[in-house]
This record gives C-alpha cells, structure tokens and sequence, in this order.
C-alpha cells in the first residue's frame, strides 16, 4: 500500500472515530431529557437491551486500531492518553451496574467517555498530519 493511501485510510479511520464519539457524547448528555420519551417510542425494541455495550465494542475497536496505527507514525502517546481514559469510562459506564441504574451520573460519566475518545481521535489526526509534514518537509 502506498504512503499517501495509508495517509488517507488513518485520516478517514480518524475523522470516523471522532465524528462517533461526538454523536455518542451528544447522545450521552441528551438522553437524561429523552428518558421519559423513549419507552413511548419503543426504541428499547429496536435496539436491544445490548445495544449501548456494541456501541462500546465498536468505539473501542476503532480507537485503539487508529490510535496505535497513528502511533506508529508519529510516536507521540498524547492520543492514547486521552484515548485510554476515555474508553475506562465508556466501560465503567456501561458494566458497573449501580452506575449504569442511576440516569444522570451514567450519562455524565459516558459523555465523559464520549469526549476523551472523540478528543483522542482528533489529536492522533492532528498528529499524524503533523508527522506527515515532517517526513515531506
């Protein structure tokens, strides 16, 4: 695979990962003002009792894959440390039953989450960007 097309799939993996985490930290702080609304629209059926830990599984795949990726190109460890809190408590949020019952600190604390991932995803974008100045320059 050439250099400008590894380029472009750690750009677009990085912009997915981001734009994600920011719909999951909208999402994160909207839901305590949706809760009464949702059990009328039967939204629960159509997602699944599951469907927040996917959501999870899946931000995690992506984060650490773009994150160790853009690692490799730019040897800096700003992105994982945002990336790593982040995804701790997307986890806690979402295994640790007494936190995951309660609505209002669930949802601060996966917002929380959402963020830091979505942070970590926009520094290791501008970072590798930064790299791939470097090696051209």
């Amino acid at each position: 695979m050439s250099v400008v097309m590894e380029h472009r799939y750690r750009v677009l993996l990085d912009r997915l990962g981001a734009a994600g985490s920011f719909l999951c930290a909208i999402h994160c702080a909207l839901l305590p003002m949706l809760i009464a609304i949702l059990p009328s629209l039967g939204v629960a059926t159509w997602l699944g009792d599951n469907a927040e830990e996917w959501f999870v599984i899946f931000a995690s795949m992506v984060g650490l894959f773009s994150v160790v990726w853009g690692y490799r190109r730019h040897r800096e460890v700003r992105a994982l440390g945002l990336l790593l809190p982040g995804l701790a408590a997307l986890w806690f949020g979402v295994l640790y039953p007494p936190l995951h019952a309660t609505v209002l600190p669930h949802a601060a604390v996966m917002t929380l989450g959402g963020t830091l991932v979505a942070l970590a995803h926009l520094a290791n974008l501008r970072l590798t960007h930064l790299a791939a100045e470097v090696d051209a320059g």
